[in-house]
Order: C-alpha cells, then structure tokens, then sequence
C-alpha cells in the first residue's frame, strides 16, 4: 500500500513538472519549426503553420534544454540560431504578424549536425567518398581476377547499396540548411597561425578590422568563420586547434571591432579537413594553419 501511495506521488510531481517545463503565458505566442533562413537579427521559421518572421532582441534568451523534463538548461548566445537548426520560440506578437523572441530552445544534437553541414563536413560524405574508391578497385579487380568475379559483383552490389543510401542522406541533410549560394559575399579575409598556436599576428588584427568597418557599413550582414589546421599531429588535436583559432578571430570581431554577437553564425572547425595547400611541404602546412572570415548578405536583403 505505501509502495502504490509513493509511485502514486511520483506520477502527480511529474506531471506538475512537465506542466511548469512546457507551459506558455497567455500573452505569449509559441512557434515551432526549422529555421530556413537568417539575415542578421531577423529569423524565418518555417512549422506547421507555415513560416513566421521571428525577430532577435538583445534580451533574447537562446538555451538548450537538458536532463529529465528539460530541468537542466546551458544558456547560448544567438550566434547559434544557424539555418537548418529545429527551434521552440516562445515570445510576443510584432509587428507585420511577426514574433518578437523572448525565449527560443534548442536541441544540442541537433544544433552539433548543423554547424557540420554549415562548415561543409558532414560524415556521410567521406563514407561516399571511401565507397567511390573502393568500388573501382573492385572493377580493377574484375579486370585482371576472372576467377574472383561472383565474390567481387556482390561486393560491387553491396558498395552500390551503401552509396545511394549515404548519397540520399547528404540530400536530406543538406536540403535543411541555406546554401552560401543565397549569399553575397561583401568582403573576405584569411588569418594566417604558427605551428600549434591560435593567436593572431598583428598584421592579420589590421585585416579584421578592416573588414569589420566594411561589415558594419551593409545592412543585414552576417559574419561567417571557419578554423582549420594542418596535417601535423593526431585529428582530435587539429579539430580542437582549429576551434581555438575560429574562437580567437570571433572574440577579436566582438571585442576590438564592434561587431555585435547576433552577427556571427556559429564558427566552423575544420581540423585537417579541406586543405588550402599540400601538406607535403613547408609552404602548404603553413597555408593550411588559417582561419577563413567572410562578410555575408543575403541576396534577398542585397538586391531589395
């Protein structure tokens, strides 16, 4: 009996809870959708009922729900409101029948697969790649083994099966997030880094803010940054080198140059992957450790 009258408790506090998590003020509106589209401080969501303009304060709060019952939340800045991210807006009516955020959550898994396909390096690519090649040399194979021919065709088969199915999950995935192609790109630069360092030389300082005083003369810009490194030691090391470098371009944009945070998507880190030279030599290493800076306005806002 005081085992049913304790589950009995439980079930009533967890209820209370999931009604104190999820519920909305009568005055507030709640979205929910993907975001399909970012021009500085204005979002377009589209859900269920279609897409709603949704606009960015200062007081914005952006958060990840964690834990039971969403009772952990890790606060965010909006530099991680990027397209193809699913989002819950909570706010109030604006004008033109938008929503002025007061709170928008966020999912932490989601948000980790978007800022991959935003920086170009999604895992399924390089298992297509990794088929592409195995499957040629299956068909060498073929060529000069007659006698391996049924063991190799079913490989040929499997390889085939395991392309279109990755092939088919880079479209779903890509089809979520706004291509740079919907971009204009105003103004660029490239930061260049020492061996294992993440700190940027005085000249490349000079170069940032002068595309910064480029950026805040557009209306709508968006800041794009993306770190990479070269082949020199372990892949985990580079990817977290290559952050740190993204992470001290983007602090230097904020702090020295006014560029408000709102601004800045959130930065890419590339490791060792697309690099700008060959790592073979000296040159190309030292032309790989960079972090790549672009001025972005949508051609929407560009060519009103």
């Amino acid at each position: 009996m005081q085992r049913n009258r304790f589950f009995a408790k439980l079930l009533t506090i967890c209820f209370l809870v999931c009604v104190s998590v999820f519920s909305v003020g009568d005055d507030q509106t709640k979205v929910q959708g993907m975001i399909i589209s970012r021009a500085a401080d204005t979002l377009i969501v589209n859900g269920p009922d279609g897409k709603t303009t949704v606009v960015l304060t200062p007081a914005t709060d952006t958060r990840d729900n964690k834990g039971v019952f969403g009772l952990e939340k890790e606060h965010m800045g909006n530099v991680v409101l990027i397209p193809g991210l699913k989002v819950t807006v909570i706010g109030q009516p604006g004008a033109g029948g938008s929503l002025v955020a007061e709170r928008i959550v966020v999912d932490g898994d989601d948000l980790e697969t978007a800022e991959m396909i935003q920086s170009g390096l999604h895992p399924t690519a390089q298992q297509v790649e990794a088929n592409v090649a195995q499957l040629e040399a299956h068909s060498k194979d073929l060529a000069s083994h007659g006698t391996q021919l049924a063991a190799q065709k079913e490989n040929i088969e499997t390889n085939e099966q395991n392309i279109a199915e990755n092939t088919k999950d880079i479209e779903e995935h890509t089809n979520r997030f706004m291509q740079l192609a919907d971009y204009d790109v105003k103004a660029q630069a490239t930061v260049k880094f020492k061996v294992g360092s993440s700190k940027v030389s005085k000249e490349d300082l000079d170069q940032l803010k002068q595309l910064a005083d480029t950026a805040n003369g557009l209306t709508g810009y968006i800041v794009e940054v993306v770190g990479y490194a070269d082949a020199t030691g372990s892949a985990a090391m580079n990817e977290e080198l290559s952050e740190n470098r993204a992470k001290a371009v983007v602090s230097y944009l904020i702090q020295q140059c006014n560029v408000p945070v709102r601004r800045i998507v959130a930065p890419g880190a590339m490791g060792e992957y697309q690099p700008a030279a060959s790592n073979e030599t000296k040159e190309g290493r030292a032309d790989n450790r960079r972090v790549e800076v672009k001025v972005l306005v949508n051609k929407g806002i560009a060519g009103s």
